[in-house]
């Protein structure tokens, strides 16, 4: 029996893939940030309760999901700790969705969003599958996963998020910042 896709879902994929598009994805900026909170941040809280396995059901749903607690939050809430509030989330959804095989037989810019959690991430074993996936599945985004797998193994965190997070940073964290990694 297949599974319709929820609304939400429906709307959110559209919007990143058909109304907005690299530019967008990456450059960002006060525009995009509030075109998709006009659209989309009701669903960030009341969907960011609930569990990984309840957006498992379907592939599109499972991409939206990731969509809307990875890269949603780090344009809704641009240097504050709420831009990572949601990564454990999007990660978990992420390890459904590669368990499941559904990042096969996406897209390239499909699959880069799909997998963006594990780059996201703060641990080593997710940076190491990461490089393995993108390499595979989108390796136009390999030189960015190669460049987060790096911050990872060397300092088993992202300097750049220091400051928001309250954390302190080290000198040769602060180097690294200042020379540019800072995503």
């Amino acid at each position: 029996m297949a599974v319709a896709i929820r609304p939400w879902a429906r709307d959110l994929l559209y919007c990143w893939f058909h109304v907005l598009g690299p530019a967008d994805w990456f450059g960002g900026g006060d525009d995009v940030d509030a075109f998709l909170k006009d659209r989309f941040a009701r669903w960030l809280i009341p969907l960011g309760t609930q569990p990984a396995e309840s957006f498992l059901n379907d592939p599109a749903t499972a991409r939206a999901a990731i969509l809307l607690f990875d890269q949603l939050p780090r344009n809704l809430f641009r240097d504050n700790p709420r831009a990572y509030r949601w990564d454990p989330l999007a990660l978990a959804i992420t390890h459904g969705a590669v368990r499941n095989g559904w990042h096969r037989t996406l897209s390239r810019d499909e699959a880069q969003f799909v997998l963006m959690p594990l780059m996201h991430s703060e641990a080593i074993a997710d940076q190491r599958l990461s490089l393995r996936l993108f390499m595979r599945y989108a390796p136009g985004s390999l030189p960015f996963a190669r460049s987060h797998h790096r911050m990872i193994a060397r300092f088993g965190r992202y300097p750049h998020r220091n400051e928001v997070l309250c954390r302190d940073s080290t000198p040769a964290e602060k180097r690294a910042v200042a020379a540019g990694f800072s995503w």
